[in-house]
């Protein structure tokens, strides 16, 4: 997954991560771990239907924001990739060399969703974006989203905001986003 972005972003971005030391488990089973993150983090979206917990990979650095999940054949449905941007912009993704469907939920600074791109079209060069600054971008499993009642304006959070509890417990500390906390 490549995306277009603001190199500045993303040097501020991996400077307020920097002190993360990377978990051992993998949210994602594929075969490709070299090529992934190594940073993850519990997740949960607040919805009407429920709370939802993901353990998501973080991409930080160039390299990772530039693969994101191309070429994975799976991801599991509590997994995904969280996409940083601060300060938070407008940010653009396409679905080039990414061969499994995607849910897209662009995430504002309060952290409501703002647009849910669903079942995005795998190896689409069609650029995809919300139109208006995102703190992060999170990718799910393509269909996960409406699977679970997941909708724009739920409140996400994590890292250090979540609740311990069972695989998605965090091993070191990262990043956390709290918004309404």
């Amino acid at each position: 997954m490549r995306f277009i972005r603001n190199a500045a972003a993303v040097l501020l971005t991996a400077a307020l991560v920097a002190a993360c030391q990377p978990s051992g488990a993998g949210a994602m089973a594929d075969g490709n771990a070299a090529a992934s993150p190594t940073r993850h983090a519990p997740l949960i979206v607040k919805s009407a239907s429920g709370t939802h917990r993901f353990e998501v990979e973080i991409a930080l650095s160039d390299q990772e924001r530039t693969q994101g999940l191309m070429n994975r054949r799976t991801l599991d449905p509590d997994g995904g990739m969280l996409f940083l941007f601060m300060p938070p912009q407008i940010a653009t993704f396409w679905m080039k060399d990414t061969l499994i469907p995607l849910d897209m939920l662009f995430i504002r600074a309060d952290g409501t969703i703002a647009m849910i791109a669903a079942q995005t079209k795998p190896n689409s060069l069609e650029t995809i974006s919300a139109g208006v600054p995102v703190v992060a971008v999170l990718e799910l499993a393509g269909g996960r989203a409406a699977q679970l009642g997941i909708r724009e304006g739920d409140l996400v959070n994590w890292g250090g905001c979540v609740p311990p509890g069972g695989p998605q417990e965090m091993e070191s500390a990262i990043l956390d986003f709290c918004p309404g906390a």
